[in-house]
């Protein structure tokens, strides 16, 4: 049996909206060497109709309903745990990206040495009419040869975590936590940039939909974001403050990949130090600028 060099993972809860939009792009791809792994998480709605059409129609699709909803989280990793190739994807079911996106990333891959885990594009926003309202500002490309470097580069420079859909070498995601409940996508891209680093490539080939079905605009609060997660969690008492609980997590992420004792003391110092010295420059940054421009004057 033929194994695809690249697999792309599609969880899907209640998608019917967008999803056909979806798999059509990942269709569309000029780059043919990839399975779909479709996971749907017991939805209610057409998803099921839908993807087993697409799945009778194209051999490359595999779908997976889930007898009961399992978290976000928990559907993630079911898409990674069934895939096959040599580098992942996640698609989401409302997101769109360009024909290229895969080709671009498995070339990129190819070009760069091995201690590259993640190829990504910059991304548009779009909105529920696929219209581009703006241009996504994360932008993590990262150099540094050591894990307490790019980590910190990580946590200076994040956003909204759209590198997470670029492309991720299989190997390096097998070392991670994959998706938790809290904070889950920056807890795994920062883990992930503990393992090795980060290629953005400089074209924009994803776009990120935001709109009012958004599972961001549905769950507002810190406990309807957990049970989106994890439905088991929804009781859970929530105690701790976010960022207190957003360091507590790295922490136990750090204690998790596979780096050197050192390494790991100074990954703790840079979840400690680096969001203060982000704070410090945003904070600050009005007056370097003034200060900026009054050199620029004094030296015309």
């Amino acid at each position: 049996m033929h194994v695809p060099k690249v697999s792309i993972g599609l969880p899907v809860y209640n998608g019917e909206k967008y999803l056909r939009s979806a798999l059509d792009c990942i269709l569309r791809q000029d780059y043919a060497d990839f399975e779909v792994v479709i996971c749907d998480n017991a939805s209610a709605d057409g998803t099921e109709a839908i993807c087993r059409d697409y799945a009778a129609r194209d051999g490359r699709i595999r779908y997976t309903r889930n007898e009961q909803n399992i978290g976000a989280s928990g559907n993630y990793k079911r898409v990674f745990e069934l895939s096959r190739g040599e580098f992942f994807k996640w698609a989401s079911h409302d997101d769109e990206f360009d024909p290229s996106l895969v080709r671009r990333c498995v070339e990129t891959f190819e070009k760069s040495p091995a201690t590259v885990v993640l190829v990504y594009s910059g991304a548009e926003i779009i909105d529920e009419a696929g219209v581009v309202t703006d241009v996504s500002a994360d932008t993590v490309d990262q150099n540094a040869a050591t894990p307490h470097h790019r980590l910190a580069s990580l946590i200076m420079s994040r956003q909204y975590a759209n590198p997470l859909w670029g492309m991720i070498r299989a190997d390096a995601l097998r070392k991670t936590r994959l998706m938790g409940v809290f904070e889950a996508d920056h807890i795994l891209l920062a883990e992930l940039a503990m393992l090795g680093n980060f290629v953005e490539m400089p074209e924009l080939l994803y776009r990120q939909r935001r709109h009012a079905g958004s599972a961001m605009r549905l769950n507002l609060t810190a406990r309807q974001l957990m049970a989106w997660h994890d439905p088991g969690s929804a009781k859970k008492k929530i105690i701790l403050p976010r960022w207190l609980h957003l360091v507590l997590e790295s922490f136990r992420g750090i204690r998790h990949v596979p780096i050197s004792g050192w390494e790991k003391i100074l990954c703790h110092g840079a979840v400690l130090w680096a969001p203060f010295w982000r704070w410090l420059l945003q904070w600050t940054g009005p007056v370097r600028h003034r200060l900026g421009l009054r050199r620029a004057k004094v030296g015309v």
